[in-house]
C-alpha cells in the first residue's frame, strides 16, 4: 500500500516544484509563469499572509501549470484540481517537520473522503461545479492536514465540512473551455482553504452541520446548477468578454 503512495506522492512532488524555477508552455501560456511569479514574491517580499501560504499557493500553481503543459501530475481528485493536495501535503510536511510515513497517512485520510465523496456525490465539475472538484480536493487535503497535525478523526471530519462550506456553490467557468483560468487561480485558493479550514478544526471549533450532510447538500447544489456553469465554457468567467476574446485568440470565431 505504502509503496503506491509513495510513487504517487513522488509525482505529487515534483509536479508542485517543477514550475517555481522555470515557466512552462501550455495551451494559449494563460498560465505560464505563474508560479515562478508567485514564488518569487514568496521569497523576495514573504507577502502578506507570510511565506507558509504563499508558497503553499507557489506549490499548487505549479502543479496546475505542469498539468496545462501536458506534464505528468496525480489527479486528487481530478487533474483539474490536481495542485491543492500536493500543495497541503508538502506544505505541511515541511512545517511540522514530519516523516514520509505521516504523509502517506495523510494521503490515505484524503482518499478516504474523496471516496465517501464518489460513493455519495460526485468530483466531477462537468456535473457539480468547481465545488466538486477544487472543493473536494480541499476538503481532502484539510483532512489529510489535521491527521498530520495529530487531529482526532472527528476533527479530521470537521475539516472536510468546513473546507466544503466555503466553497459551496463555486461555478465551473473555464475560460476557452481550458483547465488554466481561473482553475489555476482556485487552485491556489482552496489550498488556503484548506489549510484554514484544518486550523479551524485543530482548534476545537464544531461543525454543527455533519460532514456527510454537507456532502448531500454539495451534489444537490451541483445538480442545481445550469448546465452553462458545469465546464460547458459558457457561462462566468468564461462568457464576459475578455473571456470569449482570449477563446477567440487561441481557438477563432466559432
Amino acid at each position: 500500500m505504502f509503496a503506491g503512495l509513495k510513487g504517487r506522492f513522488e509525482v505529487m512532488e515534483n509536479s508542485a516544484h517543477k514550475a517555481l524555477e522555470q515557466p512552462f508552455s501550455t495551451v494559449g501560456d494563460l498560465i505560464r509563469g505563474t508560479a515562478l511569479i508567485q514564488n518569487r514574491y514568496t521569497v523576495e517580499n514573504g507577502g502578506l499572509c507570510g511565506p507558509f501560504i504563499n508558497r503553499a499557493m507557489a506549490l499548487a500553481l505549479s502543479s496546475c501549470e505542469i498539468n496545462g503543459a501536458m506534464g505528468k501530475i496525480c489527479a486528487a481528485p481530478t487533474a483539474g484540481s490536481c495542485g491543492i493536495l500536493p500543495a497541503v501535503l508538502i506544505s505541511v510536511r515541511d512545517r511540522l517537520g514530519l516523516d514520509d510515513q505521516k504523509v502517506y497517512e495523510g494521503m490515505l485520510t484524503a482518499a478516504g473522503i474523496g471516496a465517501v465523496v464518489m460513493k455519495n456525490a460526485t468530483v466531477a465539475g462537468a456535473e457539480g461545479g468547481c465545488q466538486a472538484e477544487c472543493g473536494v480536493a480541499a476538503a481532502m487535503a484539510a483532512a489529510a492536514a489535521v491527521h498530520m497535525s495529530q487531529g482526532t478523526s472527528q476533527m479530521c471530519a470537521n475539516a472536510c465540512g468546513f473546507a466544503l462550506m466555503n466553497v459551496m456553490g463555486l461555478v465551473c467557468d473555464p475560460v476557452a473551455g481550458l483547465v488554466q483560468i481561473p482553475c489555476a487561480l482556485r487552485n491556489a485558493s482552496q489550498t488556503v482553504n484548506a489549510l484554514i479550514s484544518a486550523d479551524m478544526a485543530l482548534s476545537g471549533a464544531p461543525c454543527l452541520i455533519p460532514a456527510d450532510e454537507i456532502i448531500e447538500a454539495m451534489y444537490r447544489v451541483g445538480k442545481a446548477l445550469p448546465v452553462s456553469l458545469k465546464e460547458t465554457g459558457e457561462g462566468g468567467l468564461a462568457a464576459t468578454p475578455t473571456g470569449q476574446a482570449i477563446r477567440e485568440k487561441i481557438f477563432g470565431k466559432l
